[in-house]
């Protein structure tokens, strides 16, 4: 009796000595205050220290500290200003286009099999195409002028809109159409309880994509009969041998990618804080 009193009494002795081993961590951990800035100083140090090392020829790539020397010259004496805000107008309307045209076509396509029959092969051939290869087509079609620019920008811009809102649509989980059914929603309640919040994370992913896009896509058009904008100063800095406005142009392009990148980011975040994600 005794003996077993004694082991029954040693059992929670051995397990208290026994070490607890620590949570294992699997998260990326807490976002870091201005995280995305890291990469771009990084490699504008490396830059900046190249160049006082004399490591990079200033004739094909300046030192940054000429490249803002330039860019103030060509913001004093106006060129800039105009060069910004043409390009901006340019990219605006396109986007506003395409962004417009990606999502009623994602929600024709995905919220009925006859929409989906006439759309979704369409896109998908228009998809395949190179859009840039339309350029020569769409100048027969519209002139040279500035709606040729718009209608390539949009075209760029609606694709991917149209692909990821279209693929969140088809990934809504059939039950929550049977809910509906059976709560006897109307064809209004369903589209604004069940599917928007159900296609909003594959809208946003399309919609950074079709932001990026409107940028890309905007460099090349402007170099093609145009007066004014960032890609036709570029262009006519490379006649010129001006490196330095090119890079000028460049690192405008980039700030306004990343930029506008960063705002739908946080409409992003905001929109869909109902999510727990790693991302959050």
């Amino acid at each position: 009796m005794t003996a077993v009193t004694t082991t029954a009494a040693a059992v929670p002795v051995e397990d208290k000595a026994r070490p607890v081993r620590p949570r294992r961590r699997l998260s990326p951990g807490r976002r870091l205050p201005a995280a995305r800035l890291a990469g771009p100083l990084v490699l504008l140090a490396a830059w900046a220290i190249a160049s006082a090392a004399g490591q990079l020829d200033p004739n094909a790539i300046p030192a940054p500290w000429t490249v803002v020397r330039t860019a103030g010259h060509l913001w004093t004496d106006g060129t800039l200003p105009t060069d910004v805000l043409t390009s901006v107008e340019r990219a605006g309307y396109g986007f506003a286009i395409g962004l417009t045209a990606g999502v009623l076509l994602a929600l024709a396509a995905g919220l009925s099999r006859v929409g989906e029959a006439l759309i979704d092969g369409t896109v998908q051939i228009n998809r395949a195409i190179p859009t840039l290869g339309l350029i020569p087509l769409f100048i027969l079609w519209l002139g040279i002028g500035e709606t040729f620019k718009i209608a390539i920008i949009a075209i760029v811009v609606y694709i991917p809109v149209y692909l990821n809102t279209h693929a969140a649509l088809s990934a809504i989980d059939s039950r929550y159409v049977e809910l509906a059914e059976v709560l006897d929603l109307t064809r209004l309640q369903f589209v604004r309880q069940i599917v928007i919040p159900g296609a909003l994370p594959g809208f946003f992913v399309g919609l950074r994509l079709g932001v990026t896009g409107s940028w890309l896509g905007l460099v090349v058009l402007e170099q093609i009969n145009a007066t004014s904008g960032l890609g036709y100063m570029m262009f006519q800095a490379q006649n010129y041998g001006r490196s330095d406005i090119i890079l000028v142009g460049l690192l405008i392009y980039g700030v306004f990618g990343l930029v506008s990148d960063t705002v739908v980011r946080r409409i992003e975040r905001r929109v869909l804080s109902w999510r727990r994600t790693l991302s959050s």
